[in-house]
C-alpha cells in the first residue's frame, strides 16, 4: 500500500467507533461484529489493487497489459489516481449502503 497513513487513521477511527459502540451497548458481540464490518470496509476501500480497479469497468474481467500498468503508473499523481466510474461508485455505494444499514441495525437493536 502506497500510503500507509490513510490506512493508520481508517484503524484508529475504527477503533474510536468500536469504543463508543461498547461504552453505549455494553456489548462485546456488538464491538466484535462492528470490529469485522469495519476491517470489511476499509480494506474493500483502501487495500484494493487499484492498478487493477483503476480502469473502466467493462474492462475488469481481462488481466492488466504491461501498457495498461504503464499508463497507470504515468498518471498516478495526487488526485489524478482516483478518477471516478460510475459503475464503481454505483457498485461500492450499493454494497456500503446495504453493509452500513444492516449494520446499524443490528448495533441499534
Amino acid at each position: 500500500m502506497a500510503n500507509e497513513g490513510a490506512l493508520r487513521s481508517a484503524i484508529v477511527w475504527l477503533s474510536v467507533i468500536m469504543v463508543l459502540v461498547g461504552v453505549f451497548t455494553f456489548s462485546l458481540k456488538k464491538i466484535m461484529v462492528t470490529y469485522a464490518f469495519g476491517m470489511l470496509g476499509i480494506s474493500g476501500i483502501l487495500l484494493p489493487d487499484w492498478d487493477f480497479f483503476d480502469r473502466d469497468f467493462s474492462r475488469w474481467p481481462y488481466p492488466v497489459t504491461a501498457d495498461e500498468r504503464a499508463a497507470l503508473q504515468a498518471r498516478r499523481s495526487g488526485f489524478k489516481r482516483y478518477r471516478i466510474y460510475p459503475m464503481r461508485v454505483i457498485i461500492y455505494t450499493t454494497i456500503y449502503s446495504i453493509g452500513l444499514y444492516k449494520w446499524w441495525i443490528f448495533v441499534s437493536s
